[in-house]
C-alpha cells in the first residue's frame, strides 16, 4: 500500500517528505533544490544522468538542481525513503556561515552514496522537520547535515548557467521557454530561437538537460503550481495561472512527478 507524508516550511525553500511506495511510478522529473535521500527499507530503481541505479537500505540519494530523474519500486515489495528538499539559496547560506564565508554552489557527481555518517545526519534532520523539533535544532540539524554532505559526497562546484556569448542551441532553446513557459509555445519557435532544425534542437535538448523541451516546459509550470499553492492559492486558481488546462490536469502531473496530489501539498504540516 502507498503512502506518503510531507512537511513544508512556511518562510524558506526546506521541505521533506516520508513514504513508501509499492506501485507509484515517479515520471522523469526535476526539483529548483537539492535533494537527498535515504532509502529505509526496500529497493529503489531510479535513471539519472544517462545511468541506472539502486538505492538500498542505508544509502543516500543526493541530486542537484535540475537533476532529472524517475524512481519506482525494484520488486514488489515497495520501498520506504526519506527526502529532505533544499533550496539553493539556503545551502549557500548555511555553507557561507560554516566557511565563515562565501560558498560555491556544491556538485554531486555520484546519485547514490553509501555512507552510513550521511545516512545517519540525514535521517535526523528529516525526523527534526517532521517530528516538530524546535527551530534551533532544526537549523543545527541541517547545518550538521549540509556540512557533512559537502565533505564527504560533492565532487566539485555545480555549474550554474546564465545567458554568455556564444552559448549553445540548447540554452537558447532553455531560455526561450523560461521566458515563455505560460505560452503554448511551438517547436518551430524553440528551433528557430535555437537557431538549427528541429530535430537537431530535440536531439541536443535532450543530451543538455535529461529530457525534451516539452517536458522541460511542463517542470516550469509545476514549478510555479507548487509556488502558487504554497503561498496559499486556490488549487483550480493555481492551476490556471501555472499555465495547466485545469485542476485535473495538474493534478495527474502532479502526482507522476512529485508522489502526492496538489491537496496534499496544500495541507502538509508546516509547523
Amino acid at each position: 500500500m502507498d503512502w506518503s507524508e510531507y512537511w513544508r516550511s512556511p518562510d524558506r525553500p526546506l521541505e521533506a517528505m516520508h513514504a513508501h511506495f509499492e506501485r507509484h511510478v515517479y515520471h522523469r522529473h526535476s526539483h529548483e533544490a537539492y535533494s537527498f535521500g535515504v532509502t529505509e527499507d526496500g529497493y529503489q530503481a531510479f535513471r539519472c544522468r544517462g545511468g541506472a541505479h539502486t538505492s538500498a537500505s542505508g544509502m543516500v540519494m543526493a541530486f542537484n538542481p535540475d537533476d532529472p530523474h524517475d524512481g519506482r519500486a525494484a520488486d514488489e515489495l515497495g520501498f520506504t525513503y526519506r527526502i529532505v528538499h533544499i533550496g539553493p539559496e539556503l545551502v549557500a547560506g548555511v555553507l557561507a556561515d560554516v566557511a565563515d564565508g562565501a560558498a560555491v554552489p556544491p556538485l554531486f557527481a555520484s546519485p547514490v552514496v553509501a555512507d552510513p555518517v550521511l545516512a545517519r545526519n540525514l535521517r535526523g534532520l528529516h525526523a527534526a522537520l517532521l517530528g516538530g523539533a524546535p527551530a534551533l535544532r532544526r537549523d543545527e540539524l541541517l547545518t550538521a547535515a549540509l556540512g557533512s554532505l559537502v565533505a564527504r559526497a560533492s565532487t566539485g562546484r555545480l555549474r550554474v548557467g546564465g545567458a554568455h556569448a556564444g552559448r549553445s542551441s540548447a540554452e537558447r532553446a532553455r531560455e526561450l521557454l523560461d521566458a515563455r513557459y505560460l505560452e503554448d509555445v511551438g517547436a518551430d519557435a524553440l528551433a528557430d530561437a535555437a537557431g538549427c532544425s528541429r530535430f537537431a534542437l530535440y536531439r541536443a535538448f535532450r543530451a543538455a538537460y535529461g529530457m525534451a523541451p516539452g517536458d522541460y516546459q511542463r517542470q516550469l509550470r509545476l514549478r510555479a503550481a507548487r509556488r502558487l499553492i504554497g503561498s496559499g492559492a486556490a488549487l483550480a486558481d493555481a492551476a490556471a495561472r501555472a499555465g495547466f488546462a485545469d485542476q485535473s490536469h495538474l493534478t495527474r502531473w502532479f502526482v507522476r512527478c512529485y508522489g502526492m496530489t496538489p491537496g496534499a501539498y496544500r495541507d502538509a504540516r508546516t509547523g
